[in-house]
């Protein structure tokens, strides 16, 4: 199932929208699922990242098509943003929120069936991706596995350090390894979990992780070593 947001103001074109998405389709033999927001305040407040493509007018009435695909980007990095919109002028800055692309109106079946192709092709690419969906200030981020260094609990709070940022959410180790479901990361005691792909190098009980010391805890010291050995000999072949 492929998840679309219609987020525009005018009703007329929010219904040629939804009539082109249920030709794409049948045509294509892909369900769709459409919701339709007539603002971009509608769709940001209380954002939970469930959709794939999200298909954004540009000028709508309390908050501009830019500005909440600026908000959903901080939230959501997966999320396929197509603006749709009569000012190309403004679409060619979609390149801040990492916008696929954008259709001019008068909207054309042909081409936003061929803009949609393209958002099924880069979703079939972050299929081979991990993603893990958190709670954040406002709503809800998916983050990319491959980035993060390592989990950590402290002070009942979770903590995700990544290769470009640190963020702080609820949670716990548990929840996360039950989440993930890879053995691409290794919990090394009950405050940690590392990914084996940033592990630098090991020493005694310390594990350096890009500057950062994890300790491994001496029950789990030969099961991290027989893992971290085996994951090193299969991304080597």
């Amino acid at each position: 199932m492929v998840r679309i947001a219609i987020v525009e103001d005018s009703a007329k074109y929010a219904e040629k929208l939804r009539s082109y998405l249920e030709r794409f389709g049948e045509e294509r033999k892909e369900k769709i699922e459409i919701t339709e927001f007539s603002d971009g305040e509608d769709i940001v407040t209380n954002y939970k990242g469930n959709y794939d493509i999200i298909l954004m007018d540009i000028k709508m009435t309390f908050m501009d098509g830019m500005k909440a695909a600026e908000k959903i980007r901080e939230m959501d990095r997966a999320v396929v943003i197509i603006f749709i919109t009569n000012m190309p002028q403004y679409a060619m800055q979609g390149y801040a929120v990492e916008a696929l692309d954008y259709v001019l109106k008068p909207i054309s079946y042909f081409a936003l069936s061929q803009r949609l192709d393209r958002a099924l092709e880069r979703m079939e690419q972050r299929k081979k991706k991990k993603y893990l969906t958190i709670s954040v200030k406002g709503g809800m981020r998916r983050v990319d596995l491959d980035k993060v260094r390592y989990f950590e609990v402290f002070d009942h709070r979770l903590f995700i350090h990544m290769t470009d940022e640190d963020i702080e959410t609820k949670g716990s180790i548990r929840e996360v390894e039950g989440a993930i479901g890879t053995d691409q990361f290794f919990r090394c005691n009950k405050c940690y979990l590392i990914n084996l792909e940033y592990v630098d190098s090991v020493q005694n009980n310390d594990i350096f992780i890009g500057g950062d010391v994890v300790r491994v805890s001496r029950a789990k010291k030969k099961e991290f070593m027989d893992m971290l050995n085996n994951y090193m000999n299969e991304v080597s072949k």
